[in-house]
């Protein structure tokens, strides 16, 4: 089997909405060759060099998934997580996702399993952010 990246891909409802949350928010990089709209299509973010994230208009998603239904704005089927060096970054991370437009769904903090905060991006899909324990 040929070595590809792997490729998250998620429904969202405003192209332009999300390319900016993902790019302002999280500072990740969009490829791919630009449509009409100046937008990569598909529109993808490099998230590492194993790893990619499609963004998918809800409509055509149906046309992959089938007679399955996305889920509605505020239900969760995954929770997205993102790694952080320190609770500093994980805090910086936080408000750069709010700046964006991401709603925050619980401040950072302290917990059993390491310092985390969780957002969510204009879509609903969540994420959590999250350091070491030992931080």
């Amino acid at each position: 089997m040929p070595a590809a990246p792997v490729i998250l891909s998620l429904p969202i409802a405003d192209r332009s909405v999300s390319y900016r949350f993902y790019r302002d928010g999280l500072g990740l990089d969009a490829v791919g060759e630009p449509a009409d709209d100046g937008l990569p299509e598909p529109l993808q973010f490099v998230v590492n060099d194993g790893l990619r994230l499609m963004l998918v208009p809800t409509g055509g998603f149906g046309w992959v998934i089938g007679p399955r239904e996305v889920a509605p704005a505020g239900r969760s089927e995954c929770l997205l997580g993102l790694s952080a060096d320190s609770t500093e970054e994980a805090d910086a991370i936080v408000e750069r996702a709010r700046a964006a437009g991401g709603e925050v769904v619980t401040e950072p903090t302290s917990q059993p399993w390491g310092y985390s905060g969780v957002f969510a991006d204009p879509d609903g899909h969540l994420w959590m952010v999250s350091t070491d324990p030992g931080l």
